[in-house]
């Protein structure tokens, strides 16, 4: 990237990804802080200026623990959130065996310890417990929902 001024790097930038997510070339999640660091040739505060300006502009918005996305995009709402709208899809009973981790790092493309502590909080709700079998079944029901 050639650099006019070195005070001028995060804004050539904070421009270059702008026009990234114009043209489509970024349309979700941005790329993590040390791909961006090592694109760019520049340290972590050169990048995090970057980033800042195009959050207040309202072109991208940080998710804690996760990164960067392209405003508006996407499902950003606690894991533990869409498990129970997946269950109300589903339209599950009482008695229902859970899906296993596995299904759901796969289903929601997150880790292994994202879905733990989503399960977690389901066993503290009362909503799921492991079965007789080793699995885990659902003991209640999300609000809104009947038993039928």
């Amino acid at each position: 990237m050639p650099q006019a001024s070195p005070r001028g790097t995060y804004l050539q930038i904070s421009e270059s990804l702008r026009q990234e997510i114009e043209k489509g070339k970024i349309s979700e999640a941005l790329p993590s802080e040390a791909e961006l660091m090592s694109t760019y040739g520049v340290g972590r505060t050169t990048v995090g200026r970057a980033l800042k300006v195009l959050k207040a502009d309202g072109v991208i918005e940080s998710v804690q623990g996760s990164g960067w996305y392209v405003a508006g995009t996407g499902d950003r709402r606690p894991l533990v959130d869409k498990v129970v709208d997946l269950l109300r899809a589903e339209e599950t009973k009482v008695g229902d065996t859970f899906p296993s981790e596995k299904e759901l790092c796969e289903r929601f493309e997150v880790s292994r310890t994202a879905v733990r502590s989503a399960i977690a909080q389901l066993e503290g709700r009362g909503m799921i417990a492991m079965g007789a079998n080793r699995r885990r079944q659902i003991r209640a029901l999300p609000d809104g929902q009947g038993d039928s």
